[in-house]
């Protein structure tokens, strides 16, 4: 009876210190002194989030020790681990740093011209008409003009009206960003080296094991920082004992 006694004064004493260590954080996400709005910052030992408001501020629940995350698409990754200053400050300044603009592809494509077939029929016809419109039989006088010509005007409407229905060659179309781009662009190697214990031999076949698991596909529609953590490190126990 007093072991179970003393269990339970235990268990409460830590859990009240715990929630005594609890302290609610504030702070400022920038970059080049300008403040960064919706910002992911999620503590991930919590496994809890919030965003950055107008002003780049936050507020989140944290502890000692508390491993945050700093998200967003257009910036580097950032990462921070709760120290008793952090905590006894409680005015941080996160300064983010913007991703290089990356240069969109350009696709060449070879466009081949189509064969123009002359109807030799209708052109005879053409010459026809004109040798018989032709006044210059009755009138002995050069004009500079050539003798049974060809109708170039009709010809050359006739080309035009070949390429005005002939169809472009289709624009391709960008290839979506598959899952090992998101992987790459939204985590930050130290996840897989220090979180996950990979080597960089078995980062490259554990991606191609996550690739392979149809919720993948649903990370790919609904990117989130949080969830594609979540989702890699469920995989990786998997992929542990799939090894041995």
């Amino acid at each position: 009876m007093k072991v179970k006694l003393l269990t339970t004064i235990s268990f409460f004493t830590y859990q009240l210190s715990i929630s005594q260590t609890e302290k609610l954080l504030h702070g400022k996400v920038v970059s080049q002194s300008n403040v960064l709005k919706g910002v992911e910052v999620i503590n991930k030992t919590a496994k809890t989030s919030t965003t950055t408001n107008a002003l780049g501020e936050f507020s989140i629940l944290v502890n000692i020790k508390d491993s945050l995350i700093f998200f967003s698409k257009d910036y580097f990754f950032s990462r921070l681990k709760i120290t008793h200053q952090n905590i006894e400050t409680n005015n941080l300044v996160i300064n983010m740093i913007l991703k290089p603009e990356e240069l969109k592809e350009v696709v060449i494509t070879k466009m081949e011209l189509p064969k123009i077939d002359f109807d030799a029929e209708a052109i005879a016809r053409v010459n026809t008409d004109n040798e018989a419109k032709d006044l210059r039989r009755f009138i002995p006088v050069y004009d500079g003009t050539i003798p049974n010509g060809m109708n170039f005007g009709a010809i050359s409407s006739k080309i035009i009206s070949l390429f005005k229905t002939d169809k472009e060659e289709p624009k391709k179309k960008t290839q979506e960003i598959d899952f090992k781009k998101l992987i790459i662009t939204t985590v930050p190697e130290t996840f897989f080296t220090k979180d996950l214990k990979l080597t960089s031999e078995e980062k490259e076949l554990f991606l191609q094991f996550c690739d392979a698991d149809t919720k993948s596909k649903t990370l790919l529609e609904h990117s989130n920082i949080l969830a594609t953590m979540d989702f890699l490190t469920a995989k990786n126990d998997e992929f542990k004992k799939l090894k041995k």
